[in-house]
């Protein structure tokens, strides 16, 4: 589970909720005829500019930002040296039994010992990022469409409690509550907004550039073993995917 996802939810909610035990009242901020226009009203709008499909598929991407186990480059660089050291001693066979990290990287070793073309080899294996990458940006756009809407949902609900208060003006003393519920739309819309879709949004961005960035230091790596490069030859051409810093430390 990603932490950072985690923790920076709970702890956005939990500040708001905070501010609002110590105001008062919490139940003056529970309002569900506001909740159905904000929360259906977005799931229902962003619905309208994607396929079904894709939009059902919305959660299981969302399920990205706190599940993901993101492989970091440096354990990446190591197993490819060490698949390098066996494929030299063993060749390109004896790496068909061998256990790696990421399910790209077991294709791409299957690739090899099926002795495919290095041309091949990169085609397919870039095709398959693009197609992952392709993927990412739909998870990505859903979330970034819901971040727009909601807002406006928020606002129209308001508009919406406007014109019922404004209808019962004959009644003085329900001009004040009706007026909270009526900025209770505003308030959910930006909550949904800020403090969910669009950090969704941003965290799987990050999660498909870390994505893309092991998956091309797979490729180099795959065939560097498969032209039979020295290992340590290996280790220093993807080590240039790392920072730096990094790079000093790693070697």
């Amino acid at each position: 589970m990603d932490l950072a996802t985690l923790i920076g939810l709970l702890g956005g909610f939990g500040l708001v909720i905070a501010s609002m035990v110590t105001g008062g009242d919490v139940g003056v901020f529970v309002n569900i005829p506001s909740l159905m226009i904000v929360v259906g009203g977005t799931l229902f709008v962003a619905m309208m500019k994607f396929t079904l499909g894709g939009f059902l598929g919305a959660g299981k991407v969302a399920g990205k930002a706190f599940m993901f186990k993101s492989v970091k480059p440096e354990d990446i660089i190591a197993e490819t040296v060490e698949l390098a050291d066996a494929a030299r001693k063993g060749g390109l066979l004896s790496l068909e039994d061998k256990q790696v990290s990421t399910d790209f990287m077991q294709r791409g070793i299957q690739l090899l010992v099926d002795g495919h073309d290095p041309d091949v080899v990169r085609t397919l294996l870039s095709k398959e990022t693009k197609l992952a990458q392709s993927r990412h940006d739909l998870g990505i756009d859903m979330f970034k469409a819901m971040g727009d809407v909601a807002p406006a949902m928020g606002m129209i609900g308001t508009l919406v409690g406007l014109v019922q208060m404004l209808s019962n003006m004959s009644d003085p003393k329900s001009i004040g509550p009706a007026m909270a519920v009526a900025l209770l739309t505003t308030l959910y819309g930006a909550i949904v907004a800020t403090m969910m879709v669009l950090p969704f949004a941003d965290k799987l961005a990050v999660r498909k550039d870390e994505e893309a960035l092991n998956q091309a230091l797979t490729i180099d790596g795959l065939l560097a073993i498969q032209a039979g490069q020295n290992p340590r030859v290996i280790e220093q051409m993807l080590k240039n995917y790392l920072p730096e810093k990094k790079r000093a430390t790693e070697g």
